[in-house]
């Protein structure tokens, strides 16, 4: 079996990661969507959280017959995909620092297990320029994310934020503008 871990903080999730699963699940017979455990980054969502709504919007992503778990860890990438006995570790490149960062890291993951291959998945141009943090920063200081992050992912930012649900603008709150 071919089985492939996609690492990552997914907090939030972006439809940058969709995409990468979507284009790499064909490439394997099982994809792990991992979400880590890593309270230092002061997440805005518990890892649970984020488990559900990958959960949650995995479905509607076309996975040519992947199978597709959730499953959060803590600690190395490596050791996580040696334990759930992956063959490679996917992995998102937007831009040039992205790939300068994640050889580094790809690197010390073969040092530390050398029969996991890391696969890099070019971004799609659409979603080259989204990160979690900058969908974080743009939807808390009042900007449109809608297209960027899945629609049930917005609203429970929304919710996080404190935001009315009731279909009325949101106010940003460093302008007091109203916001949609």
């Amino acid at each position: 079996m071919r089985r492939a871990i996609f690492p990552g903080s997914f907090d939030p999730l972006t439809n940058g990661h969709l995409d990468i699963i979507r284009r790499s699940a064909p490439l394997f017979d099982e994809m792990i969507v991992s979400v880590l455990n890593n309270p230092e980054k002061n997440p805005m969502f518990t890892v649970d959280e984020r488990c559900e709504m990958v959960r949650e919007v995995l479905p509607s992503v076309g996975t040519g017959g992947c199978s597709m778990l959730v499953e959060a860890f803590s600690g190395l990438t490596a050791h996580f995909a040696r334990e759930r006995e992956a063959t490679a570790i996917v992995r998102g490149i937007r831009a040039v620092s992205d790939y300068e960062y994640e050889l580094r890291m790809a690197l010390m993951n073969r040092r530390l297990e050398p029969t996991i291959e890391t696969v890099f998945l070019m971004a799609g141009e659409e979603y080259s320029y989204v990160s979690s943090t900058l969908m974080k920063q743009v939807f808390e200081l009042g900007g449109r994310v809608n297209g960027l992050i899945p629609e049930l992912v917005e609203k429970k930012m929304g919710e996080k934020n404190g935001d009315d649900q009731s279909g009325s603008p949101r106010t940003d709150k460093y302008s007091g503008r109203s916001r949609r």
